[in-house]
């Protein structure tokens, strides 16, 4: 079993050094190795806005999911993992949901909160569904399908994702940038990036100024 935190780049106004996880067999439990250095001011506010991804996957319900379509107009995170990452994965979702939980009703069921998977053939909508919902993240959409039309979505907003790679000792490494990216209801531009620093009092706080299109 192996674990990896690896640095991705961002082109931003400045050079930022931002986290990335990678991860290994199906049931690891071993801490992360390291973390780069990241801004601890959250989130980063974005010089230009990175347009949403044209993706089209399967949710945890088997059906398509146009992403674009599916959030127009609404307030967005979306993030890139994978249901095996042995720790930074379930932190961060689980600190997304729980962030998104002190949200009056109206503003929760207006997020999209979004988990797209960087291991699909690993990944079905079952297992994603089921390891959501362990986050505590029920109203959270899961998405999976081909691997190449996922690390093409993720690549111009500036997220790292291999291939998941076979070991020779049978384990599977899967890197990935961990980033967060939050997208504004009012141009479905994402404007905010938030890194593994980020917690859930964090989401908390800035997601009331997020949901109305507001820096936090």
């Amino acid at each position: 079993m192996r674990t990896k935190i690896l640095a991705a780049g961002l082109a931003t106004a400045a050079a930022l050094a931002l986290t990335a996880c990678g991860g290994s067999g199906d049931d690891s439990d071993k801490p992360a190795a390291d973390v780069s250095a990241a801004p601890k001011k959250m989130p980063i506010t974005l010089d230009s806005p990175k347009a949403k991804p044209d993706l089209v996957l399967t949710d945890t319900s088997d059906k398509k999911y146009e992403l674009v379509q599916e959030t127009k107009g609404h307030p967005v995170l979306l993030y890139f993992g994978y249901t095996y990452c042995p720790d930074v994965c379930s932190t961060v979702v689980a600190d997304m949901a729980e962030g998104a939980k002190k949200l009056p009703e109206a503003d929760r069921k207006n997020l999209k909160v979004v988990f797209v998977t960087t291991d699909p053939a690993r990944d079905t909508p079952k297992r994603i569904r089921e390891w959501l919902d362990a986050q505590g993240g029920q109203d959270i959409v899961g998405l999976t399908g081909d691997f190449d039309t996922i690390q093409a979505a993720a690549k111009p907003l500036g997220i790292f994702v291999e291939k998941p790679k076979k070991e020779k000792d049978g384990s599977i490494t899967v890197s990935h940038g961990a980033e967060v990216v939050g997208f504004s209801p009012k141009d479905d531009g994402g404007h905010w990036l938030y890194t593994t620093d980020a917690t859930a009092a964090q989401y908390a706080k800035d997601l009331p100024k997020i949901v109305k299109g507001e820096n936090p």
